[in-house]
């Protein structure tokens, strides 16, 4: 059933036109070098320090680590997040459907 309803949520976004991120639930990330990272589609910050940000997603986790990050502005769905940003990692919870 799953599968099904992603491939149907695919086909809506081909025909209606609608940007990859929306249709499948996952983040929009915009970096501008490793000084800023703006991230959309979010479902909440579950820790922050300066060396990690870590969001949960729709299916898992999205975990930013960097040195002296600081949280510039925060939204129920959007994050700009400020410093060195060393790396992007996701982990994926549940099963996987394609």
């Amino acid at each position: 059933m799953k599968r099904w309803s992603r491939r149907l949520r695919q086909l809506a976004g081909g025909v209606l036109d609608l940007p990859q991120d929306v249709v499948l639930e996952v983040p929009r990330i915009t970096m501008i070098g490793h000084l800023q990272m703006y991230i959309e589609n979010h479902r909440g910050v579950l820790h922050f320090s300066e060396k990690e940000l870590r969001l949960l997603l729709t299916n898992g986790q999205m975990i930013v680590s960097g040195e002296q990050l600081v949280i510039r502005a925060i939204l129920p769905e959007e994050v700009l997040l400020e410093g060195r940003i060393g790396g992007v990692k996701f982990l994926e919870t549940g099963p996987q459907s394609s």
